[in-house]
């Protein structure tokens, strides 16, 4: 039998799943895919690398529902293999969890706990685990945390202005997208090892969207904080806003704590400004007033942001384009650099418009990548690690 590994990264309604091949130095991919809609008009998708392609509507799936399909689709195509461990993309691991932890009663007890510092993903998260003991009752669990990657920010960078026994009990910058911008940190020291080392500025840009700053390969400063709603705007998270708007909305609206819960995360970022949509794809055909004034908002609070993060580097050396948008908008990537030029950016129009590794010109001070990320892929790499499969496999 084959040792192999799956990864689950559970939301609200969907669950992605990846199933590597243990390999070394890095799990080997053979399939990836998932089931979006749930609790509306689920769908199945998956692809079998260098192979075929399956979709497939399904019926009102539960999250637990979901990872059993997985599970037998797994059976069905994949039926000599032998699943050794499962991995979770798990959003918040508080101020406890920061490495990858093989998952027992206690911990899960403690992952929903933090339930409400992450209400759009956490529970999910803790619901995927939950459906994969059951159906891999055998099989390790491992959490790897969204928030792991940007432990160890000096004080300055991690606290908020409040009186300090909040600080102590948790009230802090935790930064998220980690998993994701460790791979790019990783990839970037294959790819270009000498910027790796230097000042890099990272954008995950996707309905969640983030900066990280990384000096060496580590995480310095990130535009998230105590939850996934600080920073940037996202697909219908506002991201930076007055907490005296939050005031005026409950005193004045009359808005319950619930309303505001559901306006912040649900109902604004880009959908909330476009009136359209919150997919940067939709809004970027579509041309009209709305459209247009929902990009313009992000595109700017980019630059801000980048311009606050290359204070907190004390210059920038790099900068990269990851994530959904960051990987597939040209019209994102140029707008955001031609308002950069300022730090030494310069563009080739051409390799923006061809989405290749480097995007910047020849000339350029500053190095500009899209980079592909890869979550799954690190997930299944902590997996392995986590779960002792590097020496089980190397003793075979």
């Amino acid at each position: 039998m084959n040792d192999q590994i799956v990864t689950l990264n559970a939301g609200s309604s969907s669950v992605k799943f990846a199933l590597f091949a243990v390999a070394r130095p890095w799990p080997r991919l053979l399939a990836q895919g998932q089931i979006s809609g749930l609790g509306a008009e689920p769908s199945f998708e998956a692809r079998i690398l260098c192979g075929e392609a399956f979709k497939k509507p399904l019926r009102g799936e539960t999250h637990a529902a979901a990872v059993q399909f997985v599970v037998e689709w797994l059976d069905e195509h994949f039926p000599d293999g032998a699943v050794k461990a499962v991995g979770h993309r798990i959003v918040h691991g508080g101020m406890r969890y920061a490495e990858p932890v093989v998952i027992d009663d206690q911990i899960l007890a403690d992952l929903r706990e933090l339930e409400p510092l992450a209400p759009l993903h956490q529970p999910y998260g803790v619901a995927g685990v939950e459906a994969a003991r059951a159906a891999f009752p055998s099989a390790p669990q491992v959490a790897c945390f969204d928030t792991g990657f940007h432990r160890g920010h000096a004080f300055a960078q991690e606290a908020y202005a409040l009186p300090i026994a909040y600080y102590e009990k948790g009230v802090r910058r935790f930064g998220f997208h980690g998993l994701s911008y460790e791979f790019i940190a990783h990839r970037l020291r294959e790819a270009e090892p000498v910027v790796a080392c230097g000042r890099v500025i990272a954008a995950h840009l996707g309905n969640g969207a983030s900066l990280c700053a990384m000096k060496d390969g580590r995480s310095v400063a990130s535009t998230m904080g105590f939850s996934a709603l600080e920073g940037l705007p996202m697909g219908t998270r506002c991201g930076e806003i007055d907490p005296g708007v939050l005031f005026y909305l409950i005193e004045h609206e009359k808005m319950s704590v619930e309303g505001v819960r559901h306006l912040l995360y649900e109902q604004s970022g880009l959908k909330g400004l476009s009136g359209v949509s919150q997919d940067m794809r939709v809004l970027e055909a579509d041309g009209s007033a709305g459209a247009e004034r929902a990009i313009a908002y992000f595109v700017n609070r980019i630059r801000m942001e980048i311009g606050a993060l290359t204070a907190a580097l004390g210059g920038i050396d790099a900068f990269v384009f990851t994530g959904g948008i960051g990987e597939h908008s040209a019209r994102v990537r140029r707008e955001v650099l031609l308002g950069l030029e300022w730090l030494g950016v310069t563009l080739d129009g051409e390799a923006n418009a061809r989405g290749d590794l480097r995007i910047s010109g020849a000339a350029s001070d500053v190095a500009a990548y899209v980079i592909p990320t890869d979550e799954e892929a690190m997930i299944a790499h902590h997996t392995s690690k986590a779960a002792g499969i590097d020496m089980l496999s190397a003793a075979a």
